[in-house]
């Protein structure tokens, strides 16, 4: 649904509301970080959805976020332009970033929830002029999207802290296989818990259509010992992932990780069947 589909709650500590609505009988907030006065986190009925730092778009707070961020730095040459099309909207995070890191990259923002686009539309600044913010689902629009429109899919779409049957299937991401450039890539926040049993599906659907596909995520989540996001990373092209800049990116993160690619994602995906529209409606 938006950036951060995060299924943690967590306290914050003398937190200052800036706005609040009602959205699919949940409460919205937008409040101040009290370690960062500049720092806004969007709520949604208490749970942690986006983090835009107002003065400084190029400030990412979660881990997550930063990791989707390596990726884009690391598979294209420092400010070059990139088209993209982020499904879930949220504060902007990853919209902001990238117009900031790279100026004129043309963005499309799809948001199913029109509660949440008023929201960050009145209370924080306004989304740079190349990003536009449509309300919709975000399978409409992949399938809708012209073959081979973006250098970037970024998806983040949840409900309910759970990921929509009908984003996380091989039909699914077949058309944004389709709706990329042949250099384009494809990036997937994923919110699970040991054994990560979830992951491990996302894993084996993308690799039935993506040539190269590798996970990124906190150590101490691949090792089973804490839930949170991971994220995955795919291609329609061999070899085309950054792997081994990613590990180094992401070990020296203030929240270190690892990366699953080629033989030890094949051990931790072993023996797990891809889903389909199928498989899912029968779940």
């Amino acid at each position: 649904m938006r950036a951060g589909g995060r299924s943690v709650r967590r306290p914050h500590a003398a937190r200052v509301p800036l706005a609040a609505v009602e959205s699919d009988a949940e409460a919205l907030e937008i409040v101040v970080d009290p370690a960062r006065p500049t720092g806004r986190t969007l709520l949604a009925a208490g749970v942690e959805q986006s983090y835009v730092d107002v003065t400084d778009p190029r400030h990412l707070h979660f881990e997550y976020v930063r990791r989707m961020a390596a990726v884009v730095d690391l598979a294209a040459p420092p400010g070059r332009p990139l088209a993209a099309l982020h499904l879930g909207g949220g504060a902007l995070t990853l919209p902001r970033w990238l117009a900031a890191t790279r100026p004129g990259s043309p963005q499309r923002v799809i948001e199913r929830d029109p509660a949440v686009v008023e929201l960050v539309r009145r209370d924080l600044p306004p989304a740079p002029p190349e990003v536009v913010v449509e309300v919709g689902d975000a399978r409409d629009a992949v399938t809708a999207a012209p073959a081979g429109a973006y250098d970037l899919v970024l998806a983040d779409v949840y409900r309910a802290a759970r990921m929509p049957r009908h984003v996380a299937s091989v039909e699914f991401a077949a058309a944004v296989a389709r709706a990329l450039r042949p250099n384009g890539v494809y990036l997937v926040n994923v919110t699970d818990l040991p054994p990560l049993a979830h992951t491990r599906t996302q894993v084996a659907t993308l690799r039935a259509v993506f040539a190269d596909v590798c996970l990124v995520a906190d150590r101490r989540m691949l090792r089973g010992r804490r839930y949170g996001n991971l994220v995955l990373a795919a291609a329609t092209r061999p070899d085309r992932l950054p792997v081994r800049r990613l590990v180094a990116r992401a070990a020296g993160d203030p929240v270190p990780g690892g990366v699953l690619h080629g033989a030890t994602l094949d051990a931790f995906v072993a023996g797990t069947r891809p889903a389909t529209d199928a498989t899912l409606s029968e779940g």
